[in-house]
């Protein structure tokens, strides 16, 4: 066994507790997969994220994430607490504000704003496409829509690193009483190779401008605290559609009240349509991991 050194995070959370938890294992060299899917099986947290030295120049480090489950090719949360984590332990330093993480999604720029506990950081997610546009009767999605007030956009099937369904509800109070049908969301999530359905609401007179939630129904079927990656997707097909929160490139997302949490996610649309999805992280715990 060799000592490595080991972070739990709350990421996309003013306070502790609020956000989403990630496993963080500095010092990774020397696992093989087998070893860092046990622990991410060991962590039981939605993903544990594993640190490597760079082999690029261009990059700051390299990281592999994992769920319990599996290896994740790209996940927004995980991410962002990896950077919190690697700028925490002086591994990197940004360079004109910017860390680069290599992983399998390929080089994707973090760009870090502030010091301390009112640093931010956010992710340039993989640019997301729309993958089709329905009819809220279409086969597949009346099952999971049924009693739900709609919005004004159409539900939609973006992929960008992950494939979301989007669909927009009528308001905020409607949205957070959703009961969704489980069995539905799966049956949609695995007959379209997709992650389940991603809800959203705009809000006003509130310090967020949408209200998500995000049914996830493909292998386990639980509600997400807080996703990087859904909200990004979701922000392409905002922008596709002109549809961005008061016209704005900047916005700031309510989710996972539902579940026990309060986590506030920063999304910016740039100029060139890439979507960079970020917030703020706690450090909850500071140790070492023998494996």
């Amino acid at each position: 066994m060799t000592t490595r050194r080991f972070l739990q995070l709350d990421v996309f959370s003013p306070s502790p507790g609020a956000g989403n938890p990630l496993a963080v294992v500095l010092d990774a060299e020397g696992l093989d997969d087998a070893s860092m899917q046990a622990i991410a099986r060991w962590t039981r947290l939605p993903e544990t994220t594993f640190v490597f030295p760079p082999q690029d120049a261009a990059s700051s480090y390299r990281l592999r994430m994992f769920s319990p489950q599996k290896e994740v090719p790209f996940a927004g949360h995980p991410s962002i607490g990896t950077a919190h984590a690697v700028l925490e332990a002086a591994l990197a330093v940004p360079v004109d504000g910017l860390l680069v993480q290599d992983g399998i999604a390929g080089m994707l720029p973090l760009r870090v704003e502030g010091d301390g506990l009112q640093r931010t950081i956010a992710i340039r997610t993989p640019r997301a496409s729309v993958a089709e546009v329905v009819e809220p009767t279409d086969p597949r999605l009346t099952s999971v829509l049924q009693g739900w007030p709609l919005g004004t956009l159409p539900p939609a099937r973006m992929q960008g690193g992950r494939s979301w369904w989007v669909v927009e509800l009528t308001d905020e109070t409607t949205l957070r009483a959703l009961q969704p049908d489980w069995n539905a969301v799966a049956a949609l999530a695995e007959s379209t190779d997709s992650m389940g359905v991603f809800a959203y609401a705009r809000c006003s007179d509130q310090p967020w401008d949408l209200a998500v939630r995000a049914f996830v129904g493909n292998g386990r079927r639980f509600e997400d605290a807080a996703s990087g990656a859904a909200n990004a997707v979701l922000a392409a097909w905002l922008d596709e559609r002109g549809g961005l929160p008061g016209g704005r490139r900047d916005y700031v997302v309510s989710q996972g009240r539902e579940v026990g949490h309060d986590a506030r996610l920063h999304l910016h649309v740039d100029a060139q349509g890439e979507v960079w999805s970020g917030g703020q992280v706690q450090t909850v715990i500071r140790g070492m991991i023998d494996w």
